[in-house]
């Protein structure tokens, strides 16, 4: 949805989507600096394989923010009124992840036209890793 759309946006209408380059090691090392979460689960794949996974696998934060990146791609920070999610699974190394948002609802909010938005973030197997909400300025 662009800033000088003078429409509302229909129900089931899409206007969040994005998809990132897969998750590496790479990655995940660079969030570990930026976020000072240096939980080894996320970098040591010995220390991943003794709490028994098969490999490292990605911070629940650096996926929201990769659907927050999408969001706000989308829409101008300034018409984000709110913006919540859940965590639902595991995200795998090497996973390409998509956000998307659509229109759940059009209400009116002290004078001012809304949107509320579903979002997902979901992987190339189409698994769901986070769900949530924005609700946002028209």
């Amino acid at each position: 949805m662009s800033e000088t759309a003078t429409t509302a946006p229909d129900i089931g209408e899409r206007i969040v989507h994005k998809t990132f380059p897969p998750i590496s090691r790479h990655t995940l090392a660079l969030y570990c600096g930026a976020s000072g979460d240096h939980n080894p689960i996320h970098v040591d794949i010995d220390f991943a394989k003794a709490a028994g996974f098969p490999d490292v696998f990605s911070h629940g934060m650096l996926v929201m923010a990769y659907l927050g990146q999408a969001l706000t791609d989308a829409v101008a920070p300034d018409r984000i009124r709110s913006f919540s999610t859940r965590f639902a699974a595991i995200t795998q190394l090497g996973a390409r992840l998509t956000c998307e948002g659509r229109v759940t609802e059009l209400f009116e909010d002290k004078g001012e036209k809304r949107a509320r938005l579903a979002l997902t973030t979901k992987d190339d197997n189409g698994e769901i890793k986070l769900a949530g909400e924005a609700i946002i300025a028209l």
